[in-house]
């Protein structure tokens, strides 16, 4: 059977890739790993968040939002410091998804059945100059549906193309060699991979029982990043953000491997920014895992306090939800490769969200009744409340002196003094006795509550930890979570894979993760939240429009 394209890789980038080419009519082969049953990859997992720049909903919000304002965020938080080199087509992809979240993205996304949650939220909120890291307003749109929702209507045009003979679709094929002729890439080789009936996430067989070969006029690699593969992650741990930790858990199945970029390598293809990636600092075990190392991020609120392991209270803008990687490098800095929140009972119902969609069972159902239930009424969402009672991280005590010694307990490591933790809350409360203060995180949180989104939603009231009619006390021990390879193979704007000498490789393209999210790094150091589902659906687009036109 003859093909036009061959996608690798049938996550959210390939699937948006897919539609493109389908949709032109051109003859796709659609190459993955996985069992079937994991179609849309990473992304079906996901919170669903998209990054929008003024959007009905923000203004419905109140929130006054411009592409400038965005740009200038952008790059505050990207740093790009490799301008002439790894980070050229980088910043060029940035600038035209910026255009493409100020413009058209929300409207083709609505033309496709993506709906969103009116409540905009605010992530990475930096707390720095207004020139430096963060969304100065709230831009974090969650698919209403979450990433279930995000990946269905691509899910459903392939599956209708698939239907009319325009996409073959080959599950269980794993790919182990890009073919090149005359300096061209034609095609692909690898093996199949023996049937699995696992469910989506979960750690299939590589027990090899066949082999294929086939061509095409031109390659997609949509293959993802390396999260799952903590060996590449050490090795390519940046030197900045101190060593490597020992221990890690993992946001991502075991599939994201990053295999297809050493492969893409061999041929010529240039990987650049191999020392950027974006990993959380407030991972939790999961208690009820799918995949190995299963670890779940807390989206939290402002208003924990934050330690290290030694229970020392991180310095500013080390708040929660304000510097992801800036709070990593506080972290590996202290000796320790975790730290810990204390909270209380009225701060988790009101700020604890878990990432995930199998986590927010009211959004990812799309249930109005589930949704009121779980987040305006009294009592930790329920999913949260499961890892109170059932995850190894979490701790609950109406006493302080109990549970900094349960503390102790858990990690072994015996770091904590009560009387040291005792007497930094106390430092904290006596803050809360007025409407002004020097604390920059109590002021940080009083600001999020003039916005009526957090208000409503996301940030507790202002109040004592120590005063018992909050309680009781919580601790959670957060852990290094691995998610997103910031860099990956550098492209140009067409989506054409690039080797050492700028040139682009004939017929090999790249997009989502595997491609730094467009050009390599289109995040530079750091991301502004909601851009990787964004990063997939716009590199994806782009690389599909491309091999259509040089099809035609």
């Amino acid at each position: 059977m003859a093909y036009d394209v061959i996608i690798v890789g049938a996550g959210l980038a390939g699937l948006v890739a897919a539609c493109e080419l389908a949709e032109a009519e051109k003859k796709t082969l659609l190459l993955d790993q996985e069992p079937e049953a994991s179609l849309g990859g990473q992304a079906w997992w996901s919170f669903g968040g998209l990054f929008l720049v003024d959007s009905p909903e923000q203004r419905r919000m109140g929130i006054h939002d411009s592409p400038e304002l965005a740009w200038q965020d952008w790059l505050g938080t990207a740093g790009f410091d490799r301008e002439e080199d790894e980070d050229y087509w980088a910043m060029k992809w940035a600038q035209a998804y910026v255009e493409f979240a100020s413009g058209e993205k929300r409207e083709w996304l609505r033309e496709r059945g993506v709906r969103f949650f009116p409540i905009v939220s605010w992530a990475e909120r930096g707390g720095y100059l207004a020139e430096g890291h963060g969304n100065s307003v709230p831009r974090f749109h969650i698919t209403w549906g979450t990433g279930p929702g995000l990946v269905k209507p691509f899910e459903e045009r392939v599956r209708e193309a698939i239907q009319r003979g325009m996409i073959d679709y080959r599950p269980r094929h794993r790919v182990d060699q890009l073919i090149v002729k005359n300096g061209s890439v034609i095609g692909v080789e690898g093996v199949t991979l023996v049937p699995s009936t696992v469910n989506r996430g979960e750690k299939s067989s590589l027990e090899e029982n066949g082999s294929f070969s086939f061509q095409a006029e031109a390659v997609i690699v949509t293959s993802g990043g390396i999260g799952g593969n903590f060996d590449l992650v050490r090795k390519n741990w940046p030197s900045r953000l101190g060593d490597p930790p020992k221990r890690l858990i993992s946001g991502v199945p075991a599939h994201v491997d990053g295999r297809m970029l050493e492969i893409t390598e061999k041929i010529g293809g240039r990987i650049v920014n191999k020392d950027r990636m974006w990993h959380y600092t407030e991972g939790i075990k999961n208690w009820n895992p799918i995949w190995p190392k299963h670890g779940i991020r807390i989206l939290p609120g402002p208003s924990s306090m934050w330690f290290d392991a030694k229970g020392q209270r991180f310095p500013t803008p080390n708040f929660p939800g304000f510097d992801t990687l800036g709070t990593l490098e506080a972290i590996m800095k202290s000796g320790y490769d975790y730290s810990w929140f204390i909270l209380t009972q009225k701060m988790i119902e009101k700020e604890f969200a878990l990432s995930g969609s199998e986590q927010n069972p009211d959004l990812t159902g799309k249930s109005i009744r589930e949704l009121l239930k779980q987040r305006l009424m009294s009592g930790a969402p329920t999913p949260v409340q499961a890892f109170m009672d059932k995850g190894e991280d979490f701790i609950v005590s109406t006493s302080l002196q109990d549970l900094v010694k349960k503390m102790n307990e858990l990690t072994g490591d015996n770091l904590l003094n009560y009387e040291e933790i005792e007497r930094q809350l106390i430092a904290r409360d006596r803050e809360m006795d007025n409407d002004f203060t020097k604390d920059l995180q109590i002021a940080a949180l009083r600001v999020a509550r003039n916005y009526k989104g957090d208000r409503l939603s996301r940030v507790a009231k202002p109040h004592k930890l120590l005063d018992p009619k909050n309680g009781p006390l919580i601790a959670v021990r957060l852990n290094i979570l691995t998610r997103k390879t910031l860099g990956g193979l550098q492209t140009d704007l067409f989506g054409r894979v690039l080797n050492d000498e700028g040139e682009p490789i004939h017929g090999l393209y790249a997009a989502g993760e595997v491609a730094g999210f467009g050009g390599g790094g289109v995040h530079g150091y750091r991301s502004l939240e909601g851009t990787f589902l964004g990063g997939c659906i716009f590199s994806g687009r782009q690389a599909g429009r491309s091999v259509v036109k040089q099809l035609l």
